[in-house]
């Protein structure tokens, strides 16, 4: 009897080949990423997709390859700014040398400054309907510092996710008429509105309580 024939080594040959080409595609993903975050934060929506690619050592092919259209690249950006914020947010969340409150401010800040950022691609996807899970995801993570805040006393227990993301919107829309750079214009904003927040009233200062 003939022997039976040996099993096709075909996929023990491929399968080492096609680990480096995953590897370097997710290289790729991640500069054109990179530089998209870039290029958006300071030329807006209408950043070149050439130069994108260009800076992120690639062909305008490999970035359209990535991201069919300006949109998928944008909400790659936009995700990818959420993804962070959410980590904060639960990473504040378990710091135990911060309280409650601060941690809160501390995420709304960051908020704040993402905002302030990348408005014009949450507007521009706004149009297009590609943010529809965005205002849920951002409510879970803004919910993960509120409720411990509130639970604590040190804010108003009426105060809502929602109501919070929309008034650091509204600070973020503000900030970006403020002078270019005035940070401390940005922080004074957002200040009063975490002093809206807080449960009781502060005297001013210099002032007894």
């Amino acid at each position: 009897m003939a022997a039976p024939p040996e099993p096709d080594p075909a996929p023990a040959r491929t399968a080492p080949r096609e680990r480096p080409l995953r590897a370097d595609a997710r290289r790729n993903y991640e500069r054109l990423l990179a530089e998209a975050r870039t290029a958006f934060a300071q030329a807006g929506t209408e950043a070149s997709l050439e130069d994108i690619a260009r800076r992120a050592g690639v062909g305008i092919g490999t970035l359209y390859r990535h991201f069919p259209d300006r949109y998928a690249l944008m909400e790659a950006v936009f995700a990818a700014g959420i993804a962070a914020l959410c980590a904060e947010a639960e990473q504040l969340s378990a710091d135990p040398a911060l309280e409650a409150s601060e941690a809160l401010a501390g995420w709304l800040g960051s908020y704040v400054a993402y905002a302030t950022t990348y408005g014009g691609l949450s507007g521009a996807l706004a149009e297009q309907g590609r943010m529809t899970s965005c205002h849920d995801i951002l409510s879970g993570a803004a919910a993960l510092l509120l409720v411990p805040a509130q639970r604590a006393g040190s804010v108003r227990a009426a105060a809502s996710p929602h109501d919070v993301l929309l008034l650091t919107t509204a600070v973020a829309w503000a900030a970006e008429r403020l002078p270019e750079g005035d940070e401390e214009g940005r922080g004074r904003l957002l200040g009063l509105v975490l002093d809206g927040l807080r449960t009781g009233h502060r005297p001013p200062p210099g002032r007894p309580g």
